[in-house]
């Protein structure tokens, strides 16, 4: 097991539900070209970089999501400027364009992530930070390397909980990526996800766990009904509130069963409130 990414124990056939039937083929398939043309688009556009204004990758990161047939509420405040370490729980490749949506970012990514079909090139022109997650004496310098980037003012996207989960259960935020915060002295933006069926229960279709494909993945959420993805902006972690990486992962972590939020959510159409 990995310090940076620890196995969990989702699988596609014990935690996640199955979605769509044939009648929804022709549905999924519009998605799943939408949600293609999007994603290379988002090739073509990366080698402008930096230059892109941040409201268009925000625009065309929601954009991928409803092209998938998934609404989007977003609850909660903007996450600060300048160096910002932004850090989620972990279900479903969505949450990577629903955590840019909320602020533009460089994800802290395993490089297994480059081999991806389409999604891992616009990944890695976006500016990915790879970790080798099997080299434990890779670990100092790629914290050093992530708080070189927050010192310069960029935000990093990371995934504490090291594997994605079902969303009906989660895992510990793991401590090394926060010491690259303390080092850096930027603050900590927490953010949950958390995914629902049209009627209002937790849904685990989303979910990219275990042996699953990216490709098996897609095409559940693709033909899927009725979707939505809930993203809670919680209270931004400030520098010096914490004196060590152990206090500041626990205070970043919702705990287990935690109901969310009780703001007023928008499903977005197009705009969203502050930084969504």
């Amino acid at each position: 097991m990995s310090v940076w990414l620890p196995s969990a124990p989702c699988t596609p056939g014990a935690c996640v539900e199955r979605a769509g039937s044939a009648a929804a083929v022709p549905r999924a398939v519009l998605r799943l070209a939408g949600v293609t043309a999007l994603l290379l688009a988002g090739i073509a556009l990366s080698p402008l970089g930096g230059r892109i204004p941040a409201e268009w990758v925000r625009r065309w990161s929601r954009a991928v999501v409803r092209a998938a047939g998934v609404r989007v509420r977003v609850t909660g405040g903007a996450p600060p400027a300048g160096g910002l370490l932004l850090v989620a729980n972990h279900i479903s490749w969505l949450d990577i364009p629903l955590l840019a949506a909320v602020r533009p970012a460089r994800m802290l990514a395993k490089k297994e992530i480059r081999g991806w079909p389409v999604a891992g090139a616009v990944v890695a022109r976006g500016g990915a930070l790879f970790i080798e997650r099997d080299r434990l004496r890779a670990l100092p310098d790629t914290v050093a390397r992530i708080a070189r980037v927050l010192r310069d003012g960029a935000a990093v996207v990371a995934f504490p909980e090291g594997s994605t989960w079902c969303g009906r259960a989660q895992g510990r935020f793991h401590r090394a990526v926060f010491q690259a915060a303390l080092d850096a002295g930027v603050p900590v933006q927490p953010v949950r996800l958390h995914y629902r069926a049209a009627g209002g229960a937790a849904s685990t279709v989303p979910a990219f766990v275990g042996e699953d494909t990216l490709l098996a993945s897609v095409w559940r959420v693709v033909s899927a009904r009725g979707l939505v993805a809930e993203v809670e902006v919680r209270p931004v972690i400030e520098p010096g509130s914490h004196a060590d990486r152990r206090s500041l992962a626990r205070a970043a972590q919702p705990l287990v069963g935690e109901p969310a939020w009780t703001h007023t959510a928008l499903v977005l159409r197009g705009r969203a409130p502050g930084a969504a």
